[in-house]
Order: structure tokens, then sequence, then C-alpha cells
């Protein structure tokens, strides 16, 4: 039985997110189920390397599938290119080893956050960034993401309550001005739902002076969601890369 890794790009402007739904067929999983079961002649299930929401974008999602029919990766690449809807692009099909998974196999993820913060409009990129005009203090944004980047408990950080852990290995938090553009770029072991929103949405808070750098170490022992910022829109999020252990892809 062949297992297949494919990597995708979205505009999740239009979905409802990643994840297949029973009462709608704007998912990019059903999307791309639904031209694999086409392609293959048989029930394809694909796994996706993380469940974006409705409304994030993908630059380098991994998927991957195990089949019963054996079909070249090219002539399945091709199919996905040519049925895929034009929001959906498949960057590249490949056998993978047996025992690969796009979630359980990945080891580090990166996401990355656009702020735009002039008050002049911004047509052309207006579903990928997310507008909010005014003066950011970057050394500011950047000390605390010094103090946010390690192993710690980031249920602060996390939309769901749940009673599995919380903790997260975040090796690297990334600021940058490009123009009227602010860019957040996060790395890390995996992310809680809506953690890099909520992240971004704090450093903002730090960037605007409504909150010290230092105030988001005390975040960072399982306090309540109500301690930290807010939730930034999904429109300014995608997903750059998923990494995976060499030679285990």
């Amino acid at each position: 039985m062949p297992n297949y890794k494919s990597i995708l790009q979205y505009d999740g402007s239009r979905y409802r997110g990643w994840q297949r739904l029973s009462d709608s067929d704007m998912t990019v999983q059903g999307k791309l189920e639904a031209v694999l079961t086409k392609t293959f002649g048989e029930p394809v299930e694909v796994q996706g390397s993380g469940r974006t929401d409705a409304g994030v974008h993908a630059l380098g999602q991994c998927a991957s599938f195990r089949t019963v029919r054996d079909l070249p990766p090219a002539v399945v690449l091709a199919a996905l290119r040519a049925y895929l809807p034009e929001d959906v692009g498949a960057v590249s099909v490949e056998y993978a080893p047996p025992r690969f998974h796009a979630r359980l196999s990945a080891v580090e993820k990166t996401y990355r956050y656009r702020v735009w913060t002039a008050e002049a409009p911004c047509v052309f990129e207006r579903r990928f960034v997310y507008v909010l005009p005014g003066d950011y203090d970057l050394k500011a944004m950047e000390s605390a993401a010094r103090l946010l980047e390690g192993t710690h408990d980031f249920r602060a950080f996390s939309a769901v309550k749940t009673k599995k852990s919380t903790v997260r290995s975040l090796s690297r938090i990334a600021i940058e001005r490009t123009g009227d553009e602010l860019r957040f770029e996060y790395t890390a072991d995996g992310f809680l739902h809506h953690m890099v929103r909520i992240l971004t949405g704090t450093l903002l808070e730090v960037g605007r002076g409504n909150r010290t750098p230092e105030s988001v170490t005390e975040l960072l022992a399982g306090g309540p969601r109500s301690a930290a910022g807010f939730t930034v829109p999904a429109k300014g999020l995608c997903l750059m890369e998923v990494r995976y252990e060499a030679g285990k892809n």
C-alpha cells in the first residue's frame, strides 16, 4: 500500500478551515480528498500536518495519504493541479516511507503573521494582512519575544480549555518591519489552538505601549487566557513550513 506526501499552498479566505466537515464542502481537506478519490478510483483520506482555521492560509502545508492503487507521483500531481480550485495548489507529490504521517511525524512548524500598520489602504494584500494602523515599538516587542521563547506552559495563549499538556517549545520568534508592514514569525514543536494569533495580539499590545515586555513572563506559568492579549484575525496568518527528521520524510 503506497504512502504519499504532498506539499500544498492555499488561500484560506473562502474556506471554513482545513478539516473536513459533514455540513460543508468548503474545506481544504474536503477539496483535496474529492480530487484524490476521483483520481485513484477509491476513497482517499488525507492527513494534514495541522488543522488551520477558517481564513488561515498556507504556503507549506504538508499532507499524507495511503491508497490501495499505486499511481506515479507525477500523475497524482498533474491531477491535483488540473482539478483543485485555483486557490488551492499542489507544490509537490512524492512517495513517503511507510510509517510517515504528516501530523505525527512533524517535529517543527513555522507560522507567519502579517500586520499592515499604515493609514493608507492595502488593497491588493487585504486578504492576507491584518490592518491595524499605528506606531509600534519594535525593540519592546523584540524584548517580549525573547522572554516568550523557550519551553513554557502556554495555556494563557490557547483559545481552548484542555486537560492535555499545554507545554510547548517555542524556539524562535522573529519580528521585522518591511515598509508599512510588520511580520511576526514563530517556530515551535507544536502550537495550541489560536496560539500564534494570541501571541501576536499580546506582542502588538506591547508594541503599542499597553503592556510592558516583562509582563509576558507572568503569562508563562499556565495563567488564564484572559490575562494574555487579544486574538488577532485569522486572515493575517500563514503556515509557512513543516519540518521532519532527516530520513523520515
